[in-house]
């Protein structure tokens, strides 16, 4: 690092230091012009002394500016990004180099580039981490997310090169080529895994509904893939506790076939229920470990019904069905206002209300008397006087009839339901919903999921909050243009899976305790994958059928094969919570306790933690992804055997230098501590000398 100094005098001449110069000088002569005692160099001795002093005070009262610039180099970033994945080892050619080998030769780039390279190496495979490994044991692939997470990491640092070592295999994420010009320098790829597909009969993909009705019979898709293995039988079956179900034969007819099967079934039992689905291994197969795929479906006795109620067409509505219908437990039933005589109160466990309000109709004040949680959804249609009367959880004030675009904030004190962290990012990125302009009184600190964002302007007024009127839940909605969301997302990620975990949530929250038992126990969901953390809440009533958390609960987790898991819940707001952390593969019993006084209190239930086998599912490594990555980045796409030209290729590729950073900094003297100490040190002698002299 290199440092130059310079004064600036901003809009004062400079030729004012003679000036103050000439001042010091004019000081000490007059101070010392006269005949004194003392001896003539010891006079000039003092003269100089007292005129440095002058001097420097008077420049100090101009308010000079000192400047400091120093340049800065940087080495060139080189970041190695290595795929830690299973199917990396799982299906490495057998004429190529040892993937140890390979990363053996990867990790002697820092050497070979020497010190004029600032060379990282990282290892991804669902999240990255620091350092090249061997292990090769992620269950998930996301190339996406490792590029994002390394050009967020070093942003605004002199990225040179990133050197992304992988089979081009991923089943998490988006297409990485997108994320890969987000990254603006040279991508050189390293092509692992093999492109040729060998003899090998597997699953890829199981399509199927997470819930069933006892008693109903219900259909599973299955895509059977077979390569090379033209002229063989597939035997494929399905099996319940041990028990086939279902079985089919399937003639293979060439080297490179996908089929979807469907398979039908029947839920005979209540409960979550485990299928087993396995392809019968051939000979010479290279992997059977993608023969066989586990699901679990949740057979339940009865669907809760929520009634949607309207008072003219809006696209937000088929939005909102879709999404708690994707959740089989719920039958949504849309009616208009006008159209609700027929409606019975008793027969639904939810109601919402898009843009009406219940003042002044009987049928809806029925209802809310029958103790039906209410979703209350606020929009242009509303009427906001009505809607302030009808509920005290969100208050809008308004003196006109506008709408204004707000987007949404996930808060980090909701505490009653968990989102997941990819819902909460979505949402956030979600383009904005109309909400009535004018001011919100916010509920209680901890009741809002969403607040509003408008322009760039974080706000404290709610755009969707929960809460509890007279011992009943209740939600409210201040926003439409949900159809937005559902757009955007299917468009990005080609699913709708935030917007059904946001209402799937939503509505099991509003409607968990529909019988009001005392004491309940819940996870956030039946099944977890086996690498996600198992969540648990918990509700505990008084007599007064009103949240309290006073007491501790207690949870035993007990696996299938007999091992306890023992936790105590934690305090959110009013209700329990608790981070189980993962679990190992199997189905867990849980059992909770309380006590109120002397009254014990009891709930227990079941989840599973299912296996993930995604990284079995694909044998032929996209080598094409890679080699359109590097080439739309400048780079190049090398195989294993030509790690030993990389260095090379870094070294001659003129993008990849050492910059310098220039940095300007501006000071004033006055905060410069050493120049009052020179002024308090030449006066202080001065006057010790004139003193021991007699001058004093």
């Amino acid at each position: 690092m290199q440092l130059l100094f310079s004064i600036t005098w901003g809009a004062v001449s400079g030729w004012w230091v003679p000036g103050c110069l000439a001042l010091g000088i004019l000081y000490g002569w007059l101070l010392y012009k006269q005949p004194v005692s003392l001896d003539k160099k010891f006079r000039y001795l003092l003269f100089a002394g007292r005129a440095v002093v002058v001097t420097l005070i008077a420049l100090l009262l101009l308010s000079p500016l000192v400047k400091t610039v120093s340049y800065n180099p940087q080495k060139p970033l080189v970041l190695v990004l290595q795929d830690n994945s299973q199917s990396v080892n799982l299906f490495a050619p057998s004429k190529s180099l040892p993937v140890g080998e390979t990363l053996d030769a990867l990790s002697g780039l820092k050497k070979e580039l020497g010190n004029d390279y600032d060379v990282r190496e990282f290892h991804f495979n669902k999240d990255v981490a620091d350092g090249l490994t061997k292990d090769f044991s992620g269950k998930q692939t996301d190339i996406s997310s490792a590029l994002h997470q390394l050009n967020e990491r070093f942003v605004n640092q002199n990225i040179g090169a990133v050197v992304l070592a992988t089979d081009g295999l991923y089943n998490q994420g988006t297409d990485p080529q997108y994320e890969a010009r987000n990254i603006k320098s040279t991508i050189y790829t390293i092509a692992l895994g093999d492109t040729i597909a060998k003899r090998d009969l597997l699953i890829g993909n199981v399509n199927y509904n997470k819930t069933a009705f006892l008693g109903n019979d219900f259909e599973i898709e299955v895509l059977a893939e077979a390569y090379q293995a033209k002229g063989e039988t597939m035997h494929l079956a399905v099996t319940e506790d041990g028990r086939q179900v279902s079985a089919q034969n399937i003639e293979i007819s060439s080297n490179d076939f996908h089929k979807v099967v469907p398979l039908k079934l029947n839920a005979d039992k209540k409960g979550t229920r485990k299928y087993n689905i396995s392809i019968a291994p051939v000979k010479n197969e290279i992997s059977t470990q993608n023969n066989s795929e586990t699901i679990y479906v949740d057979v339940l006795d009865a669907k809760q019904k929520i009634l949607l109620v309207y008072d003219g067409p809006h696209p937000d509505i088929s939005v909102i069905r879709q999404s708690i219908q994707n959740n089989r437990n719920y039958e949504v039933k849309t009616s208009l206002l006008s159209d609700l005589a027929s409606v019975k109160p008793g027969d639904y466990s939810l109601l919402i209300l898009f843009q009406v309000s219940a003042t002044g109709n009987n049928i809806l004040q029925n209802l809310i008397k029958a103790k039906v949680p209410v979703w209350y959804m606020v929009g242009a249609q509303s009427n906001l006087q009505a809607f302030d009367q009808g509920q005290q959880l969100v208050k809008i004030s308004s003196g006109q009839e506008q709408m204004q675009e707000v987007f949404a904030r996930p808060t980090a004190d909701f505490t009653d339901f968990t989102l997941s962290d990819s819902t909460r990012n979505k949402i956030t990125a979600f383009p904005p919903l109309l909400a009535p302009y004018g001011s919100y009184s916010s509920p209680p600190s901890g009741s809002t999921l969403l607040k509003q964002k408008i322009g760039s302007v974080e706000t404290s007024y709610p755009l969707l909050s929960f809460g509890d009127e007279g011992g009943e839940r209740i939600a409210v909605l201040t926003g439409e243009g949900l159809w937005r969301w559902q757009l955007a997302e299917y468009q990005k990620y080609g699913n709708h899976h935030a917007l059904e975990e946001l209402f799937g949530q939503g509505v099991q929250y509003l409607t968990a305790n529909a019988n009001r038992q005392r004491f309940i126990v819940y996870p956030s969901k039946r099944v977890f994958d086996e690498d996600e953390n198992v969540l648990l809440n918990a509700e505990l009533y008084n007599d007064a059928l009103e949240l309290i958390n006073t007491p501790d609960v207690k949870v035993n987790l007990k696996s299938e094969k007999g091992k306890d898991y023992s936790f105590l819940f934690t305090r959110a707001n009013q209700n329990y919570q608790l981070n189980a952390g993962t679990l190992p593969v199997g189905e867990y019993s849980y059992s909770a306790s309380t006590k109120i006084g002397d009254k014990v209190f009891n709930s227990s239930g079941q989840l599973t933690v299912k296996p993930l086998n995604l990284e079995a599912r694909q044998s032929a490594a996209n080598h094409q992804l890679l080699r359109t990555i590097a080439k739309q980045s400048g780079g190049q796409m090398l195989q294993p055997f030509q790690i030993g030209q990389l260095a090379n290729l870094i070294r001659k590729n003129e993008n990849v230098k050492t910059v310098v950073y220039e940095d300007k900094r501006y000071s004033d003297p006055v905060d410069v501590k050493w120049v009052f100490v020179l002024i308090l040190l030449l006066l202080s002698t001065e006057w010790f000398l004139r003193k021991r002299e007699g001058e004093i």
